[in-house]
This record gives C-alpha cells, structure tokens and sequence, in this order.
C-alpha cells in the first residue's frame, strides 16, 4: 500500500491528506496523521473524494456543443480539436470586439496566478473570482480598516477566553483545524457566545445563544460599542497608540443605546450590556469574529467593519487568543514562492467591465471584481461588450443570484469554455467543456500558507487519470500556445511549474514530498504590539475614519437604518451549509447525495400554523425573482421573520442524475442586489412568501 500526503479539494480549505492507493486505485482517505491541529481526521466531503474518483458522471473526454445552449447535445473532441476550437472562437472575439470583450471567472485556488497570467497576456482586465459573491464586503472592510485584505487575517482560536460568533457555523460548515482547535478550547473552559436568527449545530455548543431578528446585527455592534466606550472597557493604551478616529466613533455610537439596540434586535437591553462587560474581562484573549461568508444585506461592509473595530477596541489583535495578520516565508528571512503574474506581462490600461477600481465602483477589490455585476455587464452591453467567458472551477450561472436573468446573459454571449471535472449549470450552457482531472490524479501550484507559522504546502498526484482528462494549468497553457502567448507559461509539467516557483527560494519541492508540507517557524510570529504593527493605511494606524471611504466621499460611520418587519405571510429569506455538501458543487456526488439529497425549508413553528404548513408538506416560495417548491421544516429552531433553505440544491442539469431537480434553488429566488460599497450581493435581502401546496 502506497501513501501519499496531499490537499484536499473537496472544498477550499485545503486539508492535508493522506491518500492510500492500490493498484493506482484510491483506497482510503485519510487527515495527514504529520499535520498538527487535524491528528489524521477527516470531514465526510474529504472522504468522499474516493466516491469523485469513480463517479462515472464526470465529464471524460472535451466535449464540443452540437445542438442550441441548454439542450445536452455535445460530441466529443480530441484535445487537438477541442483546444483548437477555444483559440480560434477567442481570436474571433478579440479581433472583433477587443480584447476587453473576453473574461474569466473562477473560484479562487492554487493556479489562480495562472489563469490571472493568461488574461493579462490577452490584455483583458476582467479577471473575476469567486470573492465578491462570498466575501468581498469583508475584503473590503479589513481594506478600509487596515490596508490588509482578509485573506491575510486568522482568529487564535485555541487560545482564546472568549470568542463571539455571529452566524458563524463553524461545526456544520466544517473547517478542520479550526473546530478542533474551537473544541478544545471550549473543552478547557473558553466561553462561546452565538448569534443568529436560527439555532445551529454551532449553537447547540454555545454558553449563551441570542436570537437576533435578521438584519439587524449591526445595530447590535453600535450598542456595543456604546457599551464598551461608555463604561471604559475598552483596551485604552492600544486604541491611544494604534486606532485613528476613536473620539468620532465615541460620539458617533453615544446614541446606540442597549436600549434602542432591544427594540431592533429583540435582544434584551441587559444581555447587550452583560456580552460587552464579558468580553472585556476576557480581553486581550476574545475574537468578535469577522466570519467568513459577508454577503448577507446591503449594509454588510459596515457590519463587517464593526466586528473588526470591536476587535480592536478589546486590544485583540497581534496576541494570543486573539486576531492575527497571517506571515509568510518573508517573516522567517526567506524568499516568497514565485508567481507567473511576477513576470514582464503586457501593460492592461482599460476599466474593468464591472467598474471596481474606477470612479463608479472605487472600493471593492479590482483584484477580484465584482462578479455579480457581470450579467448585467454582459446584457446592457455598458461600458463595452463582453462577448466572450472562460469559466474554471466556477459555476457562475447558481453562484450569481437570480437565475433567469444568468440565463439571459449566458445565452448573449458569442462563446463560453468552461473548465471542470463535473457539469454544472455553467457547464451545461457553455460551447466547449474541458475536462480537468480532479485533485487526486493531478498536481497543482505549491501553496505557501501564512499564518503564525508560515508553511509550503504541496498537492501531488496520488493516482493516474481515470478519463481523457488534463490539469487546468496544462489546459490554460494548451489554449495559450495556441494564442501566441505560451511563453508566459514557461512549463511542460507540473514539477517544471513548482521548480519555476521555488527558483531563488533555496527550498526544493523534495523537501515537501515526505510529510506534503514544511514548517518554517517553530514558534508563532507575532508583530511586536509596542512599535511593530505593520498596518498598510495611510495613517498606518487601523482606521475607524477610513482614508479609502472617505476620499472617495463614502461615509465610514453611516447613521443605522431600521431594518423593516416582512409583511404578513412573508419572510426574510436567509440560506447557508450544511456539513455535507460545498456550496453548489458536491450535491451530485454518490456518498454525499446519500447524506443529504435535498434541502427544505426551515419555517417557524407558530407562522407554519398560520399558514395552514405541517411538518414535511411540499411548500411554494415565491420572490420578486421567481418560484421554487420543497418541503417545509416546521420548526421553534428559527426566528419568526425568517424563512431557511440550505444552498445549491434544485439543480437544473439532467447529466447529474442525483441531484437533477432535487429541492430548490436559492439563486432562482435571489434578487441580484449589491452592497455597492463592500462588493458582496445581498443574498439575503430578499423578502418571500410562503404556501402549502394543495
């Protein structure tokens, strides 16, 4: 029996792996037993990989569009054809609509510098990720505060007394490491306090539970702040030597009481004032944690914000048990990992077709973009046409809310590609599907994870490909070559591409192979809290005032609007994960299909009798957006305003049989609605109705 340490990617955690093969057969997948913090376990969507591995509705071979968009009628390509077929159709685009025309979305991951290196070689500037459409409104916000992103940010959760939870699910959307560190934690006595409109695994394991009406979290974290301020509890020498704008927020959240905080929350005037006291006592070593899915309302920046200015308030970061900037091989005096977008690539003047960058959308990330915007960017043809979409490891069409409208501008475009190991509703709408061959049978781009101790992290091969599949670094580089710009992609395999990134390191991509990772700092790396903290402001102080907000006229402390109560018979409809399946992509897989099959609709016990709904009834939701019918879940476990349905199910592609109209879709009754000044949609904005169907 062979054993290989590897990464999971059965979702965008990344564990490390073991992987036992036989025969060039996947036997069992295991945690790398060499990782500290996961001691060898593994979440059900890491062990299903094995059931990915053999799952004989993968797409084997290219398969090239023969009949109208959305029909299922393909014909298989070699990779000559198929490759051929991509370049030419791109060429066609860019000779008549200018390079600008053609973009890309991906979700984000280890070849993200590959695929940005190909659209700047073409000389597009519209590369988007997923980002915007998960977190973008948190990017945005740690951006404004500390002149970081929030990828460089990580939460000490081991050490910490106190840590503070606002819908963040951590034991059902599951993150190895850090619910064996949460766990432990709370096995040694750390308090764990939880809010959210429904009652979660993650709650069922909290001291204290609030019920907070959905939307008004924010309102919450004013009189926090009020709280905090007004009674001094605050960490008065950290906020003097690191916070700039301190006295406005003072006076700013003088009206925030507990008091008007019940009145919108439904959460008691005392409780406010006794988590605020509760979290001083534990400070420096308490998180107000900023979570990680920030696309929930349209004020979600500022909610975001003021997680991160608690944070800081409580002294709670750059020390144990609190928040932390994450450090890479620099901090340890060693060179970072060479990118291919390190390299000489043509000059891209023009503006992004979604706007982030320029005057009309200065403060979300251009290094992502905002991707919900580019339907509309696609349909009003404004600012320029975009005519063509490459799509890798992405599923645009049930990411992007508002499904029908997806639709409409799939269907305007002149070509799309799209690469994955799957078909997806992307997929299924694209003129040219090219297979990758899934993590287990491929190699990709060495991770340098940063964190307290900075890491390389290596994904390696376990077995051969199943099918006539190919890596998406060897794709991208097949489709360059053909477009003239494969110099930019200097590698024929995979061990070519980790010798390009370790070039000057001093490190050896053998170093990695035994355990699939190294280590390069035996104890955790702090900035030194006296004079060292390395904020990227330009006060270069964390910023309540923000220099990004306010030069571009955006308030940094907007007054708070009331959240208004759903009509009789509607709700605000909120969706999230569950512990089986990874956001629209592991619903059609053989073992975690049998685990959860469909989602349901999570509905208040006493507002279900009102409206005549019994426990497992078939129910119509009905939005602004569209109609979608499931099962109701009659329930005391959530709050009166609030409707639930677990995201990615009614699934649209018949080729995935387990999953083909199983359930609803969520993004079929989202309204495409943003939070312009952090990035994110508003996936929960949407208000619905609900009826039994007779």
């Amino acid at each position: 029996m062979q054993e290989v340490n590897s990464i999971c990617l059965m979702c965008t955690v990344r564990c490390p792996i073991n992987v036992k093969v036989k025969n060039d057969d996947v036997e069992l997948i295991e945690g790398n037993p060499h990782a500290a913090g996961i001691e060898g376990s593994i979440c059900p969507k890491g062990a299903a990989g094995v059931s990915l591995l053999h799952d004989e509705e993968r797409i084997k071979k290219p398969l090239i569009r023969s009949g109208p968009r959305g029909s299922g009628e393909w014909r298989e390509a070699s990779w000559e054809e198929a490759l051929d077929y991509v370049a030419e159709n791109l060429e066609k685009v860019k000779d008549k609509y200018g390079s600008r025309a053609i973009a890309h979305t991906e979700r984000s991951h280890l070849n993200s510098h590959v695929s940005k290196t190909f659209m700047k070689a073409i000389g597009s500037p519209n590369y988007f990720s997923h980002d915007s459409c998960c977190k973008g409104s948190l990017n945005t916000a740690f951006r404004s505060l500390t002149g970081h992103a929030d990828g460089k940010v990580g939460v000490d959760l081991g050490k910490a007394k106190h840590v503070i939870l606002y819908g963040r699910n951590y034991f059902e959307a599951i993150e190895l490491k850090a619910i064996k560190q949460l766990t432990n934690a709370l096995e040694e006595g750390t308090k764990l306090t939880y809010i959210d409109p429904r009652i979660t695994v993650t709650a069922t394991k909290a001291d204290d539970y609030l019920m907070i009406r959905p939307g008004t979290d924010l309102a919450l974290n004013y009189a926090l702040m009020h709280v905090i301020i007004n009674e001094g509890l605050y960490d008065k020498e950290f906020v003097n030597r690191w916070v700039e704008g301190f006295k406005e927020l003072k006076s700013f959240v003088e009206m925030y009481t507990p008091e008007w905080a019940e009145k919108e929350t439904g959460i008691p005037a005392q409780k406010i004032i006794s988590l605020a006291r509760e979290a001083s006592e534990a400070k420096p070593a308490v998180i107000f944690h900023h979570g990680y899915r920030s696309a929930h309302y349209t004020n979600e920046v500022y909610f975001r914000r003021s997680m991160i200015m608690l944070n800081a308030l409580m002294g709670s970061i750059e020390t144990p048990g609190g928040m932390f900037f994450k450090k890479g091989l620099s901090d340890v005096g060693k060179k970072g990992l060479n990118k291919l977008t390190g390299q000489d690539l043509p000059k891209v003047t023009e503006e992004r077709c979604d706007g982030s960058g320029t005057p009309r959308l200065p403060t979300p990330d251009p290094n992502h973009g905002v991707v919900q915007l580019l339907p509309k960017a696609i349909l009003e043809e404004y600012p320029y046409p975009v005519k063509a979409l490459t799509v890798w490891r992405h599923n645009p069409m049930l990411s992007i809310p508002d499904y029908e409208t997806n639709k409409r501008a799939f269907n305007a475009l002149d070509f799309i590609v799209t690469i994955d190991i799957q078909f997806s509703e992307t997929a299924w709408y694209s003129d040219v599907i090219l297979p990758e061959s899934i993590y287990l049978e491929r190699g990709d781009s060495i991770q340098e994870a940063d964190g307290l101790k900075p890491s390389l992290v290596i994904r390696k091969p376990a077995v051969t490909p199943r099918h006539d599949t190919k890596p998406g670094w060897e794709i991208i580089k097949g489709i360059a070559d053909r477009l003239d710009i494969g110099h930019f992609f200097p590698y024929n395999s995979v061990e070519d591409l980790w010798d390009y990134q370790l070039n000057g390191t001093g490190i050896s991509w053998s170093e990695l192979e035994e355990k699939g990772f190294k280590v390069f700092s035996d104890k955790p790396i702090y900035w030194d809290r006296e004079n060292g903290m390395k904020f990227k402001t330009p006060s270069g102080k964390i910023e309540f005032i923000s220099s990004l907000f306010e030069d571009n006229k955006i308030p940094s402390l907007p007054a708070y609007k009331p959240v208004a109560m759903p009509e009789e018979g509607s709700f605000r409809f909120m969706i999230g994960r569950g512990i089986a399946h990874t956001h629209v992509s592991t619903q059609n897989n053989p073992l975690l299909n049998e685990l959860v099959s469909e989602n349901k609709l999570w509905i208040n016990t006493k507002q279900a009798a009102k409206l005549g709904i019994k426990e497992g009834q078939m129910v119509e939701v009905e939005s602004s957006a569209g109609k979608q019918t499931l099962k109701a879940y009659v329930t005391d476990l959530i709050h009166p305003e609030a409707v639930f349905m677990l995201h990615g199910f009614g699934r649209k592609v018949p080729a995935q049989s387990r999953s083909f109209n199983k359930g609803a879709s969520d993004t079929a009754l989202q309204e495409n609605i943003t939070d312009m000044v952090g990035g994110s949609p508003a996936l929960q904005h949407v208000h619905v109705k609900v009826r039994p169907v007779q």
